[in-house]
């Protein structure tokens, strides 16, 4: 190999790992403004779970359109971008994406229209006609998320990944804000105002709940808006920089016809969103079953009138969508880039016959996907009440707890599934993550119904099936990666060495957290300190036991200086 394809090989591991931590960074500060705004309202009276259930409820379906109508676009936009660009067809990339833009529009309009007209009998269907509100006020966002998923994703076929990253990051700063204060003008209102302007506005402490949950998810409609804004506004300035790339390619294009072109971008989108619609689909399992399973087990059990039953399995169904899914997300944030950049890069990779350096990053991708998911399962599971505690201090542990500590395994295989899928359709196996999630909705509903509905068991039903869902979807989509490309990974150093880490970490933080909290006696810190302590102990039991060496750090920015500076205090050798 000469220096000057070495030097291109150094350059692409720093643009894929470039674009990773951009996106970690992005999804970061996106989970922890998510998980700020619904903590705040949780805490708020008249929201809590009751209102984190109605939340989910709406949303739920709402996020089942948007599979339809966008989800999985980015990542076929960016696939079929991608692919063209390694080979110079500039011209025919910005051509599918123009083509895309007007197909995922009008079938964005028609989502949008779909839910609005649909929202009652959607409402009555399930059982609740609380949410009608709620699906109606979302119901613009369906459009406004599908046209932006299309600048998305043609950016990151550029390796451009700042206008998601960014894109996203103002939109869930909106959301935030917007969320937070709606509700608490509802609170104050309603609850603190005088009770003739409650009067006035036709409202009663009894539905006040409804109405503040439907005004958070308006707060989500008007920031998926601004965040189409911005992205039309990047497209706008870099217009200039990418007709001139277009106009300095020599590769020559013929223009193909438009339903052909829109035929390409279906065959590859279709696919991939069918994998995010089955990933909605298992989302809704809950929305679905839950609420109805815990219904028939209070009325059978106990001796309760039906809006009772209603309010209280909405309830149960609040904690684990609202407090524990909300917790059981936050790890995503670190992992998803992965599977983002991995589309890209495998697409280019394959498309250039570069087989080695497409195994190369999924090997990465995947090891580090592991380094991540463990130690967030396992800390999750031994620190379930104090975090609980921490972050949700009005209310009440109850059965979050529990709910919590089995939730915590499911985050394994969620982000593994994720990396994988994303190796997956980059290697153009785009139809397997659809399969294997379908297997685990499968099994996944067909448990839910029976656990949920057992008195003995109920709302921890669905926290089980979640991890046995995960683990089918997981074994299935290895197996095809195994079959489909040799990845000649170590398993000792990927899997077993990580678990020994994640081990240790584990005892020395439980029994830690015992120790500050009996002794010091300060409930709070010692959750603060004991996960620092957690966080120390796993990176030492990393270096102790040698998971990563030196290639792996060249991978990483600035990899080469935290390995000579790791090898200066002998930390490595």
């Amino acid at each position: 190999m000469n220096n000057k394809s070495g030097e291109k090989i150094v350059n692409k591991k720093q643009s894929f790992m470039a674009g990773v931590f951009t996106i970690i960074f992005a999804q970061i500060i996106i989970k922890i403004l998510g998980l700020v705004y619904r903590v705040v309202i949780t805490n708020i009276p008249y929201f809590g779970d009751e209102g984190n259930g109605l939340y989910a409820h709406g949303y739920q379906i709402y996020m089942l359109l948007l599979a339809i109508a966008s989800i999985g676009v980015p990542s076929a936009i960016s696939k079929l971008v991608s692919e063209r660009i390694a080979v110079g067809k500039r011209k025919e990339a910005h051509y599918i994406f123009k083509v895309a833009l007007l197909l995922f529009g009008m079938i964005g309009f028609i989502g949008s229209a779909f839910l609005f007209f649909s929202a009652g009998f959607i409402a009555n269907k399930i059982g609740n006609p609380d949410i009608q509100g709620i699906m109606i006020v979302l119901s613009p966002a369906v459009f406004f998320v599908a046209v932006a998923a299309v600048i998305r994703g043609y950016f990151n076929g550029l390796y451009n990944m700042k206008v998601s990253s960014n894109s996203q990051v103002i939109e869930q700063v909106f959301k935030t804000i917007l969320t937070v204060v709606l509700v608490l003008v509802v609170y104050y209102l309603t609850i603190k105002s005088p009770s003739e302007i409650a009067e006035k506005l036709n409202w009663s402490e009894s539905n006040v709940t409804v109405v503040m949950a439907i005004v958070a998810n308006a707060a989500s409609t008007i920031a998926t808006a601004i965040g189409l804004l911005y992205a039309i506004l990047y497209y706008q300035r870099s217009k200039k920089e990418i007709w001139k790339e277009i106009n300095e390619s020599k590769v020559e294009y013929k223009k193909e016809k438009m339903t052909k072109v829109m035929k390409t971008i279906l065959a590859i989108s279709i696919p991939i969103s069918l994998a995010s619609i089955i990933s909605a689909i298992n989302r809704n399992i809950d929305n679905f079953t839950v609420v109805n399973g815990l219904k028939s087990v209070l009325m059978g059990s106990f001796s309760m009138v039906e809006s009772v039953v209603q309010s209280e399995a909405e309830r149960l169904y609040g904690i684990l969508s609202g407090r524990v899914d909300t917790l059981i997300g936050l790890p995503t944030a670190l992992n998803v880039a992965f599977s983002t950049a991995l589309v890209p890069v495998v697409s280019e990779a394959m498309a250039n016959k570069d087989l080695k350096t497409a195994v190369r990053r999924i090997n990465f991708s995947i090891r580090t996907t592991l380094l991540i998911a463990f130690p967030c399962a396992i800390g999750m599971c031994v620190l379930a009440g104090p975090i609980l505690k921490l972050i949700y201090p009005a209310v009440p542990l109850n059965e979050a707890e529990l709910l919590l500590q089995i939730s915590s395994f499911a985050i394994i295989f969620t982000l593994l599934n994720q990396t994988v899928a994303g190796a997956l359709q980059g290697l153009g196996k785009v139809a397997i993550p659809a399969i294997s999630l379908a297997c685990g909705a499968t099994v996944k509903f067909i448990l839910n119904v029976i656990l949920v509905r057992n008195p003995a068991i109920g709302i921890y039903g669905a926290a089980i099936t979640s991890v046995i869902a995960g683990m089918v979807t997981g074994m299935i989509e290895i197996t095809a990666l195994h079959k489909t490309i040799k990845l000649n990974s170590n398993f000792y150093k990927t899997v077993i060495k990580p678990a020994i880490a994640v081990g240790i970490m584990g005892v020395v933080t439980y029994f830690f957290h015992i120790w500050f909290e009996t002794y010091i006696r300060a409930g709070s810190i010692a959750t603060i300190v004991s996960i620092l302590v957690a966080v120390v102990v796993y990176l030492l039991a990393i270096l102790e036991l040698k998971i990563l060496d030196r290639d792996d750090y060249h991978m990483l920015p600035y990899g080469d200086k935290i390995y000579q500076f790791l090898e200066k205090i002998k930390l490595v050798k």
